[in-house]
């Protein structure tokens, strides 16, 4: 019995050097995979030619850039699958956090398309943001590409382990990140020092590990890498002849401590790959591809040790596949958490989501960025895991701890000329969900505008506006001869001065970030005045001087993806005013009603082009004297006060009468990022009671043609037309600059 036993403890330990040395027979090999931004798009290059090589990676350990690739090949993507879909990313939008405008609410739509710069401005003291970017799009997209691992919380288990480095940002220690939310984990490896913003992790701030570790060989040689295969697109330390600004004397100091560990490093690295990065910086995405052929190139040059070490492996490389693309999964709980000032009913209409529906990405993405567009979140980097019958999401709320902003902007017309906006923007001032703004408006003209809106998202929301606006202009005297009762000489034009002071109260509903249907009641004081005509007992005549008052409903529908230059998407905006009575109607009618809608739509047709086409008009209800609430058409421009059209071919406020209609067609070309060139035709009829005479339904009374150049600026559309009438026989050249308000 005892010569049995001591037998079978021999062969077990005979098993166990066998197994041993079978196992140094088949070496285990780390890849490291530097940080770089988009240099870092070379490890793609380079692992193709280690996938041609046929090398089993067994450990990967990466920060910023090359943690994001890391992880997808870790997570089961081959090299030719992450060659596609980086060609397919928009790292434009991606890097920018561009929100899309679908995800806006019609306040927050207004908001983004009339100020140039937004500053916190908490205790009236002006601060800057902490990053230039929150993150959002990346993160989304990292969620999207990862979902078929987001049930694995530690990173060993993935079907080749992972870990990335971080750095926090208190104490500046490396945080090794290994288990987790994968996505989470790998937006604060790349969260680079204020392009992205830190990202809370645990009880840690945490950001581009990069800061402290770029390289993290000496962990991946921890895990138990036999061999270690290091792709290395970290910069040089650059010649005194290529310091040339102040910000490459500020990188250059960075980089000493990564540099002068990478000396030792790569003692500890058996086979060092590293591209040709000289010709591209961290944010040459646009020349990804060339990048990536550059880490494919140096990956070839190492190839004779690639093979070496692929035929010293015994067991075959991790197959590489992520798993089927999951087109709608079902969520079945939703947890909101850390929502203090806003309400989860406010939060739950932004995100447009009820539990137990099934929904996409797609969906998700839209709900993230309307969250996002409110500005009044840092980045929500949600989670999707795993749950009873389906998936918890769990969406984390950091609230912004700034709710007062200064915002800026600048801009010239032909109309009002020359303008600077001022806007101080408050949140949750009397209650949860509330937001109060006051523009200022100096230049040629002063102007204000006031509203305050308690939000409720799909339940009825209330407001209060108020807004002076003023502007003079030379009009011909037919549009006002109405109003006028003293008796004049014979003249054709008049300069008059425009001054309009407006007050509603209103109540609104919304369904999605699209449409919005409201009821309200209206006090307006309008004022027409001109000193071109003096009289024997005054220096000058007043055409309109009354009080208005009226009830109101709206109805509006806004898909396009673009105010200024849009592409696709639908348009529909109708109001109805009943007024019912004046100071003046005693002189002038009886109560009367304005009815007016506008509706369009843009599409693509070729690559970079696009075609909209927008149809309008309006009309009076009832006969009366009232002239001041006309149609008036005529110039370019955008947010006119009342009842004033553009009209290309003619000056501003160049014809009109009590009704209207209006085409406009336009093409669109952006032959250059941000630069338009663009072809416009408009025609219309307009004079009194074109409705009831059949007039509106004719032939084109008034028509205009124009190109025109356009170049989306950070202070908002720059934009020149030059504009010619048939009719009228005139050249019109229009000049706009920055956002209208």
């Amino acid at each position: 019995m005892k010569n049995r036993l001591l037998l079978i403890m021999l062969l077990m330990l005979a098993a166990v050097g066998f197994a041993q040395q079978e196992e140094k027979a088949d070496p285990k090999v780390g890849l490291v995979l530097s940080g770089g931004g988009a240099k870092g798009l070379a490890h793609i290059g380079a692992l193709k030619a280690i996938e041609e090589a046929g090398v089993r990676v067994d450990y990967i350990g990466g920060t910023s850039m090359g943690a994001i690739i890391g992880a997808l090949y870790a997570a089961g993507y081959s090299a030719h699958q992450l060659d596609s879909i980086f060609k397919e990313t928009n790292f434009d939008i991606l890097l920018q956090d561009k929100i899309p405008r679908s995800a806006m609410s019609f306040y927050e739509k207004s908001s983004y398309e009339k100020y140039a710069l937004t500053l916190p401005f908490d205790k009236f003291k002006i601060s800057f943001p902490t990053s230039l970017s929150k993150g959002q799009n990346l993160y989304n997209l990292l969620s999207r590409l990862l979902f078929n691992v987001n049930d694995v919380e530690n990173f060993s288990d993935l079907p080749i382990p992972f870990f990335c480095m971080a750095t926090d940002v208190e104490t500046g220690e490396q945080v090794k990140l290994d288990e987790g939310y994968l996505p989470r984990a790998l937006s604060a490896s790349a969260a680079i020092p204020s392009f992205f913003e830190p990202v809370p992790y645990g009880d840690r701030l945490l950001v581009d590990g990069g800061v402290q570790n770029n390289y993290p060989v000496d962990e991946v040689l921890a895990e138990g890498a036999d061999i270690i295969i290091g792709v290395d697109v970290q910069d040089p330390l650059l010649k005194r002849d290529k310091l040339k600004s102040a910000t490459d004397v500020l990188v250059q100091i960075n980089y000493y401590n990564t540099v002068n560990d990478m000396k030792d490093k790569l003692k500890r690295t058996d086979v060092h790959i590293k591209p040709n990065i000289e010709p591209y910086n961290i944010l040459s995405f646009n020349q990804g591809m060339k990048i990536i052929e550059s880490g494919y190139e140096a990956g070839q040059n190492k190839l004779l040790s690639l093979d070496s070490i692929a035929k010293l492996q015994k067991r075959p490389p991790i197959k590489q596949y992520p798993g089927k693309a999951v087109d709608t999964f079902l969520i079945d709980r939703l947890s909101f958490q850390g929502n203090d000032s806003y309400t989860r009913a406010y939060l739950k209409g932004k995100l447009r989501y009820k539990t137990e529906e099934y929904t996409d990405f797609d969906q998700i993405d839209q709900g993230m960025s309307n969250l996002a567009a409110t500005n009044n979140f840092n980045s929500v980097r949600y989670e999707i895991r795993p749950n009873e019958e389906g998936y918890k999401l769990t969406v984390p709320i950091i609230e912004r701890s700034t709710n007062m902003f200064l915002k800026l902007g600048v801009h010239y017309d032909g109309l009002y000329k020359t303008a600077g906006i001022v806007n101080i923007t408050k949140k949750n001032l009397f209650f949860k969900d509330d937001n109060v703004y006051f523009d200022f408006i100096i230049g040629d003209y002063i102007r204000y505008n006031f509203e305050y809106y308690l939000d409720k998202g799909f339940y009825w929301s209330f407001g209060v506006k108020s807004r002076f606006n003023s502007f003079a202009k030379g009009v011909e005297f037919d549009f006002v001869q109405g109003n006028v009762t003293e008796e004049l000489p014979d003249v054709n034009k008049l300069d008059i001065e425009i001054s309009d002071f407006t007050n509603q109260l209103y109540a609104q509903t919304v369904w999605k970030e699209e449409f919005t249907f409201g009821l309200g009641i209206e006090h307006k004081y309008l004022k027409i005045e001109s000193e071109t005509i003096a009289t024997d007992d005054k220096e000058g005549i007043v055409i309109e001087n009354d009080n208005y008052y009226s009830g109101y409903g709206y109805l509006k529908f806004d898909t396009l993806d673009d105010k200024y230059f849009p592409s696709k998407g639908l348009f529909f905006d109708g109001d109805f005013h009943l007024y019912l009575f004046s100071s003046g109607f005693e002189e002038k009618s009886d109560k009367f009603s304005i009815a007016k809608a506008k509706m369009g739509f843009a599409v693509p047709f070729a690559r970079n082009m696009s075609f909209d086409f927008f149809t309008e008009g309006g009309f009076k209800i009832e006969n009366t004297n009232v002239q001041a609430f006309d149609f008036v058409l005529g110039g370019f421009g955008n947010d006119f006060i009342n009842n004033i059209t553009p009209f290309l071919g003619y000056d501003f406020l160049g014809f009109g009468g009590d009704s209207y209609v209006k085409a406009t067609f336009n093409a669109d070309w952006e032959f250059v990022p941000q630069n338009h060139i663009n072809i416009t035709a408009n025609i219309a009829n307009a004079d009194d009671r074109i409705f009831e005479s059949g007039e509106w339904f004719s032939l084109p009374d008034y028509t205009g043609y124009a190109i025109g150049y356009g170049y989306e600026s950070i202070i908002g559309p720059l934009q020149a037309k030059a504009a010619y009438s048939p009719e009228a026989g005139d050249l019109w050249f229009y000049v706009s600059i920055g956002f209208w308000f």
